[in-house]
């Protein structure tokens, strides 16, 4: 294993491996692996927020941080555990880097436009099955309507909402005013692009399309 300071993309099967707690959503965690990935390596400044809204299987994100240095990669081996500072939802003051303290889902959202609103630019990731809770389309409705170009958005598709949005869900975030971008959510460069699509005018989603959820 490389020191924590050289980390990369290839050591994270590795770090993954390290993560031997009962991870109960493996398929919700690991659909998030490569835009978490692009996130921390490309696209986050030292000044955005980030907000993991999706925490109920945070398995890749701690083994991003572990790679990028943001959690000690010898914390992994006590996933789930009583002593750990890993648990099966991210803690924000135990995990500063997950921007805050996940449960039920269908609050990061929110919690991301009120961040924004202060002028500091937000990253919220969320799952497309996340959005069937209302409490989201209220905030998109809000952010659209306010053109809150500080706050981005992303969508990680496996196909698994009770709804299927006729154009896909960004034809629903741009109904509200946001632009979009979707973008194959394993191809590192397009979901790069998708991010460098923002123009800061106006919320923005991008929507990454995994595998159907098995």
């Amino acid at each position: 294993m490389a020191t924590a300071e050289r980390l990369g993309y290839d050591d994270l099967p590795e770090l993954l491996t390290q993560l031997t707690g009962d991870e109960k959503h493996d398929w919700s965690s690991l659909s998030t692996l490569d835009v978490l990935w692009v996130l921390h390596d490309r696209v986050l400044q030292p000044d955005d927020r980030f907000l993991l809204s999706k925490g109920h299987g945070p398995a890749a994100f701690y083994a991003v941080l572990a790679a990028k240095g943001l959690i000690p990669p010898d914390a992994l081996d006590g996933f789930g555990s009583f002593a750990s500072m890993l648990g099966y939802h991210p803690d924000r003051t135990l995990v500063p880097a997950a921007g805050i303290g996940s449960g039920s889902l269908g609050h990061g959202l929110a919690i991301g436009v009120g961040s924004a609103l202060t002028g500091r630019r937000v990253y919220c990731l969320v799952g497309d099955a996340e959005l069937d809770e209302g409490s989201n389309w209220e905030a998109v409705q809000y952010a659209g309507r306010i053109g809150l170009g500080t706050l981005n958005v992303v969508v990680v598709d496996n196909f698994s909402s009770t709804y299927h949005w006729p154009g896909g869900v960004e034809a629903r975030f741009e109904l509200e005013g946001w632009s979009a971008a979707r973008c194959d959510g394993r191809d590192h460069d397009a979901i790069e692009r998708a991010f460098a699509a923002a123009t800061g005018m106006r919320p923005h989603v991008v929507v990454a399309e995994m595998e159907k959820k098995r």
